[in-house]
């Protein structure tokens, strides 16, 4: 191996800017498979080297990172860095070099596009834009008093344009009347006119669409006011993180939002807990999330797809590692994962939690399920869920 030269992986992540706590996590676990793909004898009887550029959130950095890393650094392969924006962003450079490319946590980006060797890191299935709420809002249509109507809050941002489309049609799906709709700046830090607006709209459900700053700032003014409506949360990329969790603490209860993976005993898939406690304990040197519940599974998850897919079909080019990704199931630390329509996982697997009895930020708290309770879909339920919120 040490007369060979090593198998160059090229990437871009947000590594600065408003998700940079998620890309830094995505980061150390891609380290840590480095690291241990290494000491196993990395692939084809090569080291392995990751190439990472911070692309500062920035969608036209992204696409010339991309261009940059296929032309002048000549990597043997690409991945794709964290969430919709900049896998959007790099799309077009990979489909234009028929690049094999699997992203991370990017929302049905695949969705206009079809491009078939496009790959997603996500458990929302085949129809991701509704998949990633629907538990949200058939929870809320199986409550008594049944909610009858929404308000659609979000940021101005790419990010939350196809949560936005999956939450109406989840509405005209279970019959709910959306009667409010409005963005806000992402830069937005004073969210108190925001809410008293929608106060007196007074829908029976706020459902949020929101990043990570902006979550803090909206949890913190929605507690501070009087306006209780009967379910609050659903797409806020913000609460999965240890950041937001020890930030606000006890201001979570009664909020539900989505996951992708929860400590509970039916997603101890193999091999996640001993990924978690090296993660964990290289996150707290390098102050990152403590926890790494949310993006750190589905970035190991990804190279251990790539890793299956290189050594079983022994081969660097692309088509091979597409066809194979295409017609093959993979075993990771998210459960057997199998992929369907446009790249996307055949099934999906999304749970709904709700924040309940938190009593104090520290990150203890949220090291297990007793304060983030499973409570849709039954399959993975591990706890009763509260109505109204007010109750909480």
């Amino acid at each position: 191996m040490m007369n060979t030269p090593p198998i160059r992986i090229g990437y871009s992540l947000s590594l600065t800017g408003p998700v940079a706590d998620n890309t830094r996590s995505a980061r150390l676990t891609h380290k840590i498979w480095e690291d241990q793909v290494n000491k196993k004898g990395g692939l084809l009887g090569r080291k392995v080297e990751l190439i990472c550029k911070d692309d500062q959130g920035d969608p036209l950095k992204t696409e010339a990172i991309y261009r940059s890393l296929l032309d002048d650094e000549r990597v043997d392969l690409v991945i794709g860095g964290y969430g919709t924006n900049t896998i959007g962003a790099a799309l077009p450079v990979v489909i234009e070099r028929e690049k094999f490319l699997i992203g991370l946590m990017g929302l049905g980006v695949n969705g206009n596009l079809r491009y078939p060797h496009y790959f997603a890191m996500i458990p929302t299935g085949p129809n991701p834009n509704t998949a990633l709420t629907e538990g949200f809002f058939e929870l809320a249509v199986s409550q008594s008093p049944k909610p009858k109507t929404v308000a659609l809050l979000s940021a101005e941002a790419e990010f939350s344009k196809n949560p936005i489309i999956g939450a109406i049609e989840n509405c005209k799906k279970y019959d709910l009347r959306v009667i409010h709709q409005q963005t806000y700046p992402l830069s937005t830090t004073d969210f108190s006119t925001v809410i008293s607006g929608i106060q007196e709209v007074n829908a029976d459900i706020l459902f949020l669409c929101s990043y990570l700053n902006d979550s803090i700032g909206l949890v913190k003014t929605i507690k501070k006011s009087t306006y209780r409506p009967k379910m609050v949360g659903g797409a806020m990329i913000g609460p999965q993180s240890a950041l937001v969790k020890t930030q606000l603490g006890p201001l979570l209860n009664g909020f539900v939002n989505y996951e992708y993976w929860v400590p509970v005993p039916k997603m101890n898939f193999n091999g996640i807990s001993e990924m978690l406690e090296k993660y964990q304990h290289e996150a707290i040197k390098e102050n990152i999330d403590a926890l790494g519940f949310y993006v750190a599974p589905l970035a190991y998850a990804q190279m251990q797809v790539l890793e299956q897919a290189i050594n079983n079909t022994g081969s660097l080019e692309d088509e091979k590692l597409s066809n194979y990704c295409r017609n093959n199931h993979f075993e990771t630390v998210m459960g057997n994962i199998h992929f369907g329509t446009n790249g996307e996982w055949n099934q999906p697997r999304v749970v709904q939690v709700q924040f309940q009895n938190i009593k104090n930020n520290n990150i203890e708290t949220f090291m297990d399920s007793s304060c983030q309770v499973v409570v849709s879909p039954d399959a993975y339920v591990s706890g009763k869920f509260i109505y109204p919120f007010s109750e909480i």
